[in-house]
């Protein structure tokens, strides 16, 4: 049998009957959209490592317990575990962290295309970096919506479900956070 084929809850259905390549393949298939959402919040490589197993201990143990409400959506419960730790860490650590590239990651080069020439990966570059300055800028809930939704790929129900907010409150986050990117963009062509 190909795990690979299987959904989610048919890989969870098999881990509960003591396959635990099928967990393998459940935490393969979700390790990377998962992992980076966390980091983009904690912003520190070992954080978010240790938050990222914390999610997976936490999801073993729910599935154990058998606590785990099968509604298909494996995907989303598990950001929302990921999205509440990263909560509580900033909670212990009373402070929200900036969104800013490292050595060992930056979200922007995912959109890089290897036939850009020298000259647009520069000038790609340059405009990523005041994005990424300009979004740090933002108030704390319309950075996290801006990062769950063009990053994360979330939809405003989903956002609105992890963050225990409405969806129009999300949209509103969201509505704000493009205007006040609006106006951060036009403060900073004045300046230059």
């Amino acid at each position: 049998m190909q795990l690979k084929k299987l959904n989610d809850q048919e890989l969870i259905s098999l881990y509960l009957s003591g396959n635990q390549s099928a967990f393998e393949t459940l935490l393969r298939r979700h390790k990377d959209k998962i992992y980076t959402s966390i980091y983009l919040f904690v912003k520190d490589t070992e954080t978010a490592e240790d938050i990222f197993q914390e999610v997976f201990i936490k999801i073993v143990d729910t599935l154990r317990k058998d606590k785990y409400n099968n509604e298909g959506k494996f995907l989303q419960w598990a950001m929302r575990i990921a999205y509440n730790l990263c909560v509580d860490h900033f909670r212990k650590s009373k402070k929200m962290s900036i969104l800013a590239p490292t050595d060992t990651f930056d979200i922007f080069k995912v959109i890089e295309s290897k036939d850009d020439h020298m000259e647009d990966y520069i000038i790609k570059s340059q405009i990523h970096t005041r994005l990424r300055s300009l979004v740090d800028q933002l108030p704390d809930e319309q950075r996290e919506v801006v990062i769950l939704r063009h990053y994360a790929d979330m939809s405003f129900k989903e956002i609105s479900q992890m963050t225990r907010v409405s969806i129009n409150t999300s949209l509103g986050r969201m509505r704000y956070a493009l205007i006040n990117l609006r106006k951060l963009v036009t403060e900073a062509e004045m300046v230059m």
